[in-house]
């Protein structure tokens, strides 16, 4: 007969063909108290198809035990056969002792398919069966949680707080400042975060609390805790975009640079943070730097979106046309939908004489830009230099509309007239 240490030694070994074979063999004559405890450690190491085998006999051989459905089913939810999973929860009935436990499962299964009401419905029928029962009450926060409905999620929480109500490998104040980020009501989130840290400080909580620190503005609190954060883990890399951000925010430019700088070294693969770098050394009048470093960015995702219209709009603001032509142009060639651009290239075509693809530009802006009056301003402007008077006169009544305070467009429609 195979045996236990067999069966490991091929998992060890990387071996599914091996472990199948002694696992069929084992079945035959293993403790089933053994075996039970053998689908607990297949399932932990991602063996969860093999897992369901042991059950499966198990049910065979116990066919009254619910909690051989129980857990056959959550194990089927882990490898997506929902449907058999709902099948074998619905052979348990009402009046078993599990049943409570089972409307867990379903709460869960349904709360995977995106079946949030129906999943609420199966804790609530389990609530009714068991009012007191603390893990019933928080599943119910967590789907609430799930479901946007933060208010009621942190209600609950509260409550269990209230009534010392303590849950294994489950700290209230913890979630209750999560539940409180999560409906970005950061003001509330903040006193339980720090209620947390003064029990146990963890680099989760110390970022979780710098950033409501800094959503709230309290700059300063959010440094320190972001201090405290990366002297704790100097590869928390998320610490050193939000220190800078924080930073930057108190208008300590130079700190927030050092700092982004800090978070570039740890993590030289972070398109955000040279973004940001980017962003701060422009500011900061460090110009070879800052486009070295959008452009590091943009070298990460030639699609980022952000990096690009950044380092576009910081050309076309010093008329360094032909670098606005030759970056945009390029990242137009791989994606159509950068309409944010054309307005800075009709512009740039237009003040290098290019007059053909000036008007492509323009004229391709104008859809995302018709209620843009700088915009608008330029581009007839342009159709009157280039002769296009009747383009221009609709475009100067479309100027009356937006801004019919405005005497230069009534001006412009009389000297056409």
């Amino acid at each position: 007969m195979a045996s236990i240490e067999e069966i490991q030694k091929a998992v060890e070994m990387g071996d599914p063909d091996a472990v199948n074979a002694l696992l069929e063999a084992y079945l035959l004559k293993g403790d089933p108290d053994e075996q039970y405890d053998l689908s607990e450690w297949l399932a932990e190491i991602g063996y969860v198809e093999e897992a369901i085998k042991v059950l499966e006999h198990l049910e065979y051989v116990f066919p009254e035990e619910s909690q051989l459905k129980v857990d056959r089913a959550n194990m089927l939810m882990e490898v997506d056969r929902e449907d058999e999973a709902l099948n074998t929860l619905m052979e348990i009935s009402k009046e078993d002792e599990l049943y409570p436990q089972v409307l867990v499962t379903l709460a869960d299964l349904f709360q995977l398919q995106g079946l949030l009401e129906a999943s609420e419905n199966r804790l609530n029928e389990a609530i009714e069966l068991l009012p007191d029962e603390p893990l019933l009450l928080q599943a119910k926060a967590e789907l609430l949680l799930d479901s946007g409905r933060y208010l009621e999620s942190a209600k609950i929480y509260q409550d269990l707080q209230r009534d010392n109500v303590q849950i294994e490998g489950v700290n209230l104040s913890e979630r209750l400042a999560e539940v409180y980020s999560a409906g970005a009501a950061y003001e509330e989130a903040l006193p339980y975060y720090e209620a947390v840290l003064a029990d146990q400080v963890q680099p989760d909580v110390l970022f979780g609390a710098a950033f409501a620190a800094f959503q709230t503005k309290q700059y300063e609190m959010a440094v320190k805790r972001l201090d405290e954060l990366i002297e704790l883990d100097p590869d928390y890399f998320s610490a050193y975009l939000l220190r800078a951000q924080s930073l930057n925010m108190a208008e300590d430019y130079e700190g927030a640079y050092s700092s982004i700088q800090q978070g570039i070294a740890r993590d030289e693969f972070d398109k955000e943070l040279y973004l940001f770098s980017g962003k701060l050394a422009l500011k900061l009048g460090k110009t070879v730097e800052g486009v070295d470093q959008l452009r590091q960015a943009i070298a990460l995702d030639p699609e980022y979106m952000e990096a690009i219209y950044t380092l576009v709009s910081y050309f076309h603001a010093e008329e360094m046309d032909d670098e606005v032509v030759e970056l945009a142009e390029t990242v137009i060639a791989n994606e159509d939908d950068w309409a944010g651009l054309y307005p800075m290239l009709a512009e740039s075509y237009e003040r290098t004489e290019n007059f053909e693809q000036a008007a492509v530009y323009y004229e391709k802006a104008y859809p995302s830009f018709r209620e843009d009056p700088n915009f608008l301003e330029k581009y007839a402007r342009f159709l009157i230099e280039e002769g296009k008077r009747g383009k221009a006169l609709e475009i100067i009544k479309e100027l009356q509309v937006l801004e019919p305070e405005n005497p230069d467009w009534f001006d412009w429609q009389q000297s056409f007239e």
